[in-house]
């Protein structure tokens, strides 16, 4: 069995006992977490894909530990121009490890964001500019 699920902007394909490194989570190692953000789930026999998620749906991890990745260097020039900028960066990940994942009987998620009740706003109604006319040309009579 595995799923696809989605944390920090990127999916992943998961499976049990699998153990990756994800966008910095905000709890503490050895606490667990449930993703309720499932794309797709596969059980071996049926495959279920959400529009977006898949309603009900859920995989339990355990944080083993955080840490900083590999580090990268920026580096930005522009010929001829005398610029250059050097920058560096570490980004902060969670080690985390799969330990189950549910089909169904989780904790119902919203498919979409909570919506903002409609508020129509009133209706104004402009008037057009009234348009110059030429003035007519009088007639001169002889």
């Amino acid at each position: 069995m595995f799923a696809i699920i989605e944390t920090g902007g990127k999916q992943y394909k998961v499976e049990k006992g699998l153990t990756l490194d994800v966008e910095l989570l905000e709890k503490k190692e050895g606490e667990s977490i449930d993703f309720d953000y499932v794309l797709l789930i596969n059980d071996g026999k049926d495959t279920k894909v959400g529009t977006p998620n898949v309603n009900g749906a859920s995989v339990s991890a355990k944080i083993i530990a955080h840490k900083r990745g590999d580090k990268i260097i920026v580096f930005k020039m522009k010929a001829k121009k005398r610029y250059q900028k050097k920058q560096g960066h570490r980004q902060e990940l969670t080690t985390i490890e799969i330990t189950d994942i549910k089909a169904s009987g989780a904790k119902a998620t919203p498919a979409t964001k909570a919506e903002k009740p409609v508020v129509k706003k009133a209706t104004t109604t402009t008037k057009k500019p009234a348009t110059k006319q030429a003035p007519a040309k009088k007639k001169e009579e002889a």
